[in-house]
């Protein structure tokens, strides 16, 4: 799904697509339902919280909805953008270049075979309740990770190599490998306080949405929350790298993505970032308001159409009911040899994006791949239709191609309602494919998840939030990533299984070598585009606004043009300095934001280190 659409997280390391997972499913709407008043393990003492009067509060407009407030559940951008705030990793990225930097680790190092790694856990984070954040909590959150199916849903491929995780001391972890991960300084996993969620029963149920103040050792403490509505985080005193500037941090959750901008023009909230991104025509009636500065920055999500190559669990169940046309690799190219690329960018995204190739966003030039002019799925509707001539789907008198029951092919394509790119490629989709003899039925719903995840669709918009280190968004579509029997939960994106695939993506995770791993990750890109379940179609930009009269500066990541909302980090929000204050920010340099297509062009290098990459989304969906 997307980092914001199914899997977009639809932008997110999380994902957007099906990314609420089978268990948000599972838990159904009772789960979600607010009860500020009820006290829970996590929470004894509940309490909402509200801005008083004269505080200065950055209230951030979103078009996704919280799928859970457990980090280990949790896979929409949102939900792991607010994790972000609330729970400290073991390391961080620079917002400058992506390298890694300390956070409840400050240092770590290797045993020569690689396989024995040693955290050094600060001694100056402390849990919102006061207590002490230690070695024991991170191994009691990894550990957990191990053990329970449950509490693996969404991060689980992080520890799938570990053998054992123990705590020799406060400030001493160690893990110990089954074998060498080059994921070692980029584990993407909220650690969380032992003595609160060991309480907790059934993860693969719990949503921590009950009661406040949720305890954590992020910049922010999350006090107040209401489905569908708001998420508010108050700063934390304590944080050790010295609490955020605003007096409160509200997400608000706008279905109707005009109306959060018009509430940003009246100056009813902050900063827009849209769906996950700003339409061209919302960021041009925006670009000369006063007291509104557009960003526009190269992104870091992909925005594709997905297949359904079959649904199926790990124990070899099949389920679901995608049109069996789409097993043959040759309708599937078909179909993506009739997608104008290009139409896209220019009418759809009106040149803020660029081209779709493989997997990776050029952002993240390290590991970036494009297929060769003989490997490429040009658009070529010709080519396409003789396609379908051999793979026996041909031409009736009336000009509809017939399955092989006899029946005019017609695909379902789930679509986000919240996200109009999805509606405008879905007509175009429309178009070309009717030219080859298809159907199209569009289903725009405000919950692609549960459709998703029950294997009930053709096609669906799909799209993630890349982190700098590849390692998650590859891993949604290995074999391990199914879930484990239909009704389960799965961590994939969507359902594809690929003996090659997985031994690529073994090799590339074992291999420390920077240059020898990215030289695996692309063929693992080619190995993904040459199956024709996922056609990437565009990278779009980061587009969002803010109100320069209630944000004086912003740090943008990267640095130099960069996006601000689902960053890898919590830099943007941590950093933000309100407009009435006389301070500055961090002193990193962040006020500078570059606008214009110009930004297009910069591409982030990699240098030498391990990126981390973290979820999708779909328009509405994932992280």
């Amino acid at each position: 799904m997307s980092t914001q659409v199914h899997g977009r997280g639809l932008p997110g390391p999380r994902r957007s697509g099906p990314r609420a997972g089978r268990l948000v499913a599972a838990a159904g709407a009772a789960a979600l339902v607010f009860s500020a008043g009820l006290a829970t393990p996590l929470a004894p003492v509940p309490q909402r919280a509200a801005a008083a009067e004269g505080d200065s509060v950055l209230t951030v407009a979103v078009a996704q909805s919280v799928d859970s407030l457990s980090p280990f559940l949790a896979q929409r951008l949102v939900s792991t953008s607010i994790h972000r705030l609330m729970y400290e990793y073991l390391t961080n990225y620079d917002p400058k270049d992506n390298h890694a930097v300390p956070g409840l680790a400050t240092k770590w190092e290797s045993s020569p075979d690689k396989l024995t790694w040693t955290y050094t856990i600060r001694s100056d984070s402390k849990w919102s309740d006061g207590q002490q954040a230690t070695a024991q909590d991170a191994a009691w959150t990894f550990n957990k990770m191990m053990t329970d199916e449950g509490a693996a849903t969404t991060n689980g491929s992080f520890v799938g190599n570990f053998e054992k995780v123990t705590a020799p001391s406060p400030t001493q972890l160690v893990i110990r490998l089954k074998k060498p991960q080059a994921t070692m300084t980029a584990l993407d996993v909220p650690i969380v306080p032992k003595h609160v969620w060991e309480k907790v029963g059934d993860f693969s149920k719990f949503n921590n949405d009950k009661s406040f103040p949720v305890v954590g050792n992020g910049p922010f403490v999350l006090t107040d929350y209401k489905p569908d509505s708001y998420v508010r985080l108050k700063p934390n005193k304590n944080f050790w790298r010295g609490a955020p500037k605003f007096d409160e941090l509200v997400f608000r959750y706008y279905k109707d993505q005009d109306a959060a901008v018009a509430a940003l023009r009246k100056g009813e909230v902050s900063f827009v970032a849209g769906s996950p991104s700003l339409t061209p025509a919302q960021a041009a009636s925006l670009k000369n308001e006063k007291n509104i500065r557009v960003n526009d920055a190269p992104g870091r999500r992909f925005y594709a159409l997905a297949t359904n190559p079959g649904a199926k669990a790990r124990n070899g169940q099949k389920f679901g009911d995608g049109d069996p046309s789409l097993l043959d690799a040759r309708v599937r190219h078909a179909l993506f040899m009739a997608v104008d690329r290009e139409t896209v960018i220019d009418k759809v995204f009106q040149g803020h994006a660029v081209e779709g190739q493989g997997y990776i966003p050029p952002r993240f030039s390290q590991y970036f791949w494009k297929p060769s002019a003989g490997q490429e799925l040009a658009y070529d509707p010709g080519k396409a239709g003789r396609l379908l001539d051999q793979a026996g789907y041909r031409k009736n008198s009336a000009g509809k191609r017939l399955g092989k029951d006899g029946k005019p092919l017609t695909y379902r394509v789930l679509c986000h309602a919240t996200d109009p790119n999805d509606k405008a490629v879905g007509q175009y989709l429309t178009e070309w494919w009717g030219k080859l003899g298809i159907g199209v039925t569009l289903d725009c719903l405000d919950n692609v998840t549960d459709p998703w995840l029950a294997g009930t669709y053709d096609l669906a918009f799909d799209g993630w939030s890349v982190n700098p280190d590849p390692d998650f968004v590859l891993s949604i579509h290995t074999c391990a990533a199914l879930p484990a029997t239909p009704k389960d939960t799965g961590a994939t994106d969507n359902f594809i299984c690929d003996q090659r695939y997985d031994d690529l993506y073994a090799r590339q995770l074992a291999e420390y070598d920077p240059a020898k791993r990215a030289t695996i990750v692309k063929q693992m890109e080619s190995r993904l585009y040459d199956l024709g379940y996922m056609n990437v179609m565009a990278y779009p930009n980061a587009v969002e606004a803010y109100r320069t009269d209630q944000i004086k500066s912003i740090r943008t990541m990267p640095s130099a043009a960069g996006n601000i909302y689902g960053q890898d980090g919590y830099w943007s929000w941590w950093s933000a300095v309100p407009a009435a204050s006389g301070g500055s920010s961090d002193g990193s340099g962040s006020t500078g934001i570059v606008i214009g297509g110009a930004v297009a062009a910069v591409v982030l290098v990699g240098a030498g280190v391990f990126f981390a990459m973290r979820r999708r989304s779909t328009a509405d969906d994932r992280e």
